[in-house]
């Protein structure tokens, strides 16, 4: 696209987003069921704690979780300027919009009303991050090109992403994607955690050091406090004395873990609990020490590290 056709709109808004997100997926009807009264004191919650990123997928809650979030948005009198708003597109799920068959729609017209759709339940005119919600082996990097262009000089999007996209799905869309002078992918969110740390041995995570694109990660807290199994009895064991050593929690600290490095991976954390939600910030300036921080790994694999 011909830089001058840039919407001067997009050089006055900052998509700089919290160093904690707030995941939403479990806020509506597929988990919590918040009321409306009740979504709007949790975005202030996070708000007031610095966790002023919140991410979406048009898929929560069966398509509903974007609608119920974006009329407690509207009714909170929030400034649209003290929060951050991601969603994805591209699952279209069995049962819902007459889908006789999950699958995933990547066509140009789809992400662009898909968007649309999305900003319509937000209550907005933008998104600060539109994500590809997972890849699709029929998507056309072209197609998908021309839909983020557009959408992109028309306001509508800020910055421009994937989600779950490995390096050669992510590469074959950065090759397609521009903007002005600039490569348009900035973010990929993953599973990355203490429990499922491939991604910083299979080469994701250099890869997006190389690219300047920000991971995201989502589950960060990994099985730690769903499973029982010999991996998390481990964790567990030594979380034990890292709360003791830290004087912080054990989701803290699992958190530090993920901070560390240095690909800057932001957690997408999906607690509604508020005590919890008043802690997360706090694993952003926890000293986690480098042999802790290898102590849990190697805890992890059950072994020496590599």
């Amino acid at each position: 696209m011909n830089q001058q056709n840039k919407n001067p709109k997009l050089e006055t808004r900052n998509s700089k987003l919290s160093e904690i997100i707030a995941g939403t997926m479990n806020w509506g009807v597929w988990d919590k069921k918040l009321n409306t009264q009740e979504m709007i004191h949790l975005i202030n919650i996070c708000i007031e704690n610095s966790i002023t990123t919140f991410d979406h997928a048009d898929i929560y809650g069966g398509y509903t979780t974007e609608e119920q979030f974006g009329k407690a948005f509207g009714e909170s009198k929030i400034s649209r300027e003290k929060l951050q708003l991601i969603s994805k597109c591209g699952i279209q799920l069995e049962g819902n919009r007459t889908n006789k068959i999950k699958h995933y729609d990547y066509s140009k017209e789809y992400i662009i009303w898909s968007v649309e759709n999305s900003l319509k339940n937000l209550q907005t005119d933008y998104l600060d991050v539109l994500l590809l919600h997972r890849p699709s082996p029929l998507m056309v990097a072209d197609e998908i090109a021309e839909a983020v262009e557009k959408l992109k000089a028309e306001g509508k999007i800020i910055d421009f992403g994937l989600s779950n996209f490995t390096t050669s799905q992510t590469e074959l869309i950065r090759s397609r994607i521009k903007f002005g002078t600039r490569t348009e992918v900035s973010y990929n969110q993953i599973q990355f955690s203490a429990t499922h740390y491939e991604a910083m041995l299979d080469g994701s995570l250099d890869y997006m050091q190389t690219h300047d694109i920000r991971p995201m990660s989502w589950n960060p807290l990994g099985t730690v406090f769903r499973e029982d199994n010999e991996q998390t009895r481990r964790l567990k064991k030594l979380l034990v004395q890292l709360v003791e050593k830290y004087g912080v929690g054990s989701d803290t600290i699992l958190l530090s873990w993920i901070l560390k490095h240095p690909s800057k991976v932001v957690p997408v954390a999906g607690t509604v609990n508020i005590a919890r939600i008043q802690q997360l910030m706090k694993a952003v300036e926890l000293p986690l020490d480098n042999l802790d921080w290898f102590a849990i790994w190697t805890e992890s694999i059950g072994n020496k590290v590599p």
